[in-house]
């Protein structure tokens, strides 16, 4: 028997959580804002910085996609590592406090790191765990939430990296962190051998028509309506959380000292209700959302999760000046942006097929790109505007729509194979 038929599956997921742990960097910016803020940056440069990270992020993982087949998975994981790992050393070492510099080294090569190291640990654990891929994959994924908390806190009150070492050392830290933890992780980043199944297992009546259906390639995917409807549906979602994770701080402060709290005290309030509440649900919520998936549907869940969110996103400009109520608002609006990770590549494997998971979701993950880039420039615009309420108002709406939109995906006619 092969090494790779008696390898440990569960050692894919410790990998995939210590590559994600790393790639959940994206989401701790927000500790380098006021800082770069308290610097001379806009809040709108602030923001950009997040914006260039996420749309790179999306944009490379379409070909981190094609990448997988001709080089393996655990080949592109190390090269993410590397990449993400020299984005952020650079910064540390050239970048200051000079806005173009970290721009240039955390956004641009920080999030492409992100995006080729990303698709790997979805792809491998749905292969490893076709038993269990809402759960999987929600397992898989909750490591990017989780790093958020991590990181920020490492910065701030946890470590004081900032505060005792400044930015640039902290980059520096991180980026080598970031190299030897993926490299790692990505040790274990195999797929099994063809055929393979868990041993008792057999899938059930639904799952053997899945696996027996439409095996999509990419250019064919693109050409359906299925594949636009789940792109909008994510688009809108990921716009109102990466909205709100990029204001998580500077709002909730804004808020908190008119509602009377002093200006040092609505900074500890705002960092702990984004590097705790928000990014441990959004962590939480990768796991729940998949495994709630499993029994509801990838569907039904992603109706339920986008109309709730859009509630709680409208409701929150409301509540952010009191810290009991922001602390629950973070955690709501974080536990259903976590489910967009766990809830759209598995909707993606079942609509167009497991086989090319790893290129077709690369596609799809375009929306992230989208709403990265609509979500926090408008949310630092309307900001400097002195208007953050119209930014939640306008992001709550587009989840509300986003759960009708999803309701007319069904399975496709076209058959690949």
């Amino acid at each position: 028997m092969s090494e790779k038929k008696t390898m440990n599956r569960n050692l894919v997921v410790v990998g995939a959580i210590m590559i994600q742990l790393c790639l959940g960097a994206i989401y701790a910016w927000s500790v380098f804002t006021k800082p770069l803020v308290d610097a001379g940056w806009t809040k709108t440069q602030t923001q950009g910085v997040f914006a260039a990270g996420l749309a790179l992020f999306a944009i490379v993982m379409v070909i981190a996609g094609r990448l997988m087949p001709k080089i393996g998975p655990k080949k592109l994981a190390m090269s993410g590592g590397v990449v993400l790992g020299l984005g952020y050393l650079l910064a540390g070492l050239f970048g200051g406090t000079n806005f173009w510099s970290i721009f240039f080294f955390v956004g641009i090569i920080g999030g492409s790191g992100i995006g080729l190291a990303y698709v790997v640990p979805i792809a491998v654990g749905m292969r490893w765990f076709p038993d269990k891929k809402g759960l999987i994959t929600g397992l898989a994924v909750a490591g990017f939430g989780f790093g958020a908390t991590l990181w920020v806190k490492l910065a701030g009150t946890w470590g004081g990296l900032i505060e005792n070492v400044g930015l640039s050392t902290t980059f520096t830290i991180y980026g080598i962190v970031f190299f030897l933890a993926v490299f790692i992780g990505a040790l274990w980043m195999k797929f099994p051998p063809e055929g393979w199944k868990p041993e008792g297992w057999e899938p059930t009546e639904t799952e053997k028509k899945s696996a027996s259906g439409p095996q999509i390639k990419s250019g064919e995917m693109l050409k359906t309506p299925q594949y636009y409807l789940i792109l909008l549906t994510f688009v809108f979602g990921a716009s109102a959380g990466l909205m709100s994770i990029g204001l998580m701080k500077l709002f909730p402060m804004e808020a908190l000292q008119a509602a009377g709290i002093s200006k040092a005290a609505a900074s500890g309030i705002a960092g702990t209700a984004m590097a705790v509440f928000f990014s441990l649900a959004n962590g939480l919520g990768r796991i729940a959302w998949g495994a709630i998936s499993d029994k509801l549907g990838r569907k039904n869940s992603i109706v339920i999760m986008m109309a709730t969110q859009g509630i709680f996103v409208i409701l929150f400009q409301w509540i952010a000046g009191t810290p009991a109520l922001l602390y629950l608002g973070a955690t709501l609006i974080g536990f259903n942006f976590g489910g967009n990770f766990a809830l759209f590549p598995t909707i993606t494997a079942e609509t167009f097929g497991t086989k090319y998971i790893g290129q077709n979701y690369g596609w799809v993950f375009l929306a992230y790109g989208i709403g990265g880039i609509f979500g926090p420039i408008m949310g630092g615009k309307l900001g400097d505007m002195g208007n953050f309420s119209l930014a939640f108002i306008i992001c709550g709406i587009l989840c509300l729509a986003a759960a009708g939109i999803i309701m007319g995906v069904k399975p496709p006619k076209t058959q690949t194979a």
